[in-house]
């Protein structure tokens, strides 16, 4: 994949942000809430438990659905950054040795189990938070995040480094190609050219951020992003929030794949 690939799969996820379907109408406030309640809950279960997780998968499925996000880049958006989950729990079945019981009469190794329930609770937490953005878009999550009383300086400081984010893109994307077109062949991809390029890109992203922060300043900039945007809650805010939190609920307490095993062995036996 190439560099200007990848920037615009990163953008594509803010274009997403400004469609009008019934979950980007929802209030920022009521998504950040539920997805937050979403993420305690899928990290709240034990190492060992995989099965309980599957049921989770719903919630991002419906607001995918539901906000017209395509499933596929969603989900290679998960894969592209997997690697990380891999490599936390890649040692799992070398540390943990022992046995458990997934099923009446069938065992499996314990490390593999807990290596199987990072990778599952990270595709889960990874792909909510990729909705999130996508039917919310960052600035809208960062509102959120302050009127629900988080410090000013911490949610101007996302809102920065999800902006200068693409800026420091473009710049990069600039200097890739001056080297693209300065080299011919293998010439231009060696250690000492990747060096220059780096310091190059340093270079002119503080000269960029000094004359940014400036106009800011003369704009009358004192440590807080002003909005104009001003939503308020309403009924389908809080039947959003009721219901997530009541699925998330049922969910945790109830085991439910086992629940419907149950039922489907009590209906054909």
């Amino acid at each position: 994949m190439t560099f200007e690939a990848s920037f615009s799969g990163i953008g594509r996820l803010d274009r997403l942000s400004y469609r009008d379907t019934a979950v980007h109408r929802l209030d920022p406030r009521a998504k950040v809430v539920a997805t937050m309640l979403y993420v305690v809950a899928v990290i709240s279960f034990p190492k060992y438990e995989v099965l309980s997780l599957l049921p989770f998968f719903l919630f991002p499925v419906l607001m995918a659905a539901l906000g017209d996000i395509p499933a596929g880049f969603i989900a290679r958006k998960v894969v592209a950054v997997s690697p990380f989950a891999v490599f936390v729990g890649m040692f799992n079945p070398l540390f943990d040795p022992g046995t458990v019981a997934i099923a009446p009469g069938v065992s499996v190794s314990a490390g593999w189990v807990s290596f199987a329930s990072i990778l599952v609770k990270f595709a889960l937490t990874i792909s909510a938070a990729l909705l999130l953005i996508a039917t919310t878009s960052f600035p809208g999550i960062c509102r959120a995040f302050r009127r629900l009383g988080m410090p000013a300086l911490f949610v101007s400081q996302l809102l920065f480094l999800y902006r200068y984010l693409f800026v420091l893109m473009e710049e990069t994307m600039r200097v890739v190609r001056a080297r693209d077109l300065r080299s011919f062949g293998r010439r231009g991809t060696g250690v000492r050219v990747f060096v220059r390029i780096v310091a190059t890109l340093f270079l002119r992203t503080v000269e960029r951020a000094e004359r940014i922060y400036g106009a800011m300043l003369a704009r009358g900039f004192r440590g807080e992003v002003p909005s104009m945007r001003r939503e308020a809650l309403g009924p389908s805010d809080a039947v959003f929030v009721l219901a997530a939190a009541s699925f998330f609920a049922l969910c945790r307490l109830v085991p439910v794949p086992e629940t419907i095993g149950r039922l489907v062995r009590g209906f054909t036996g």
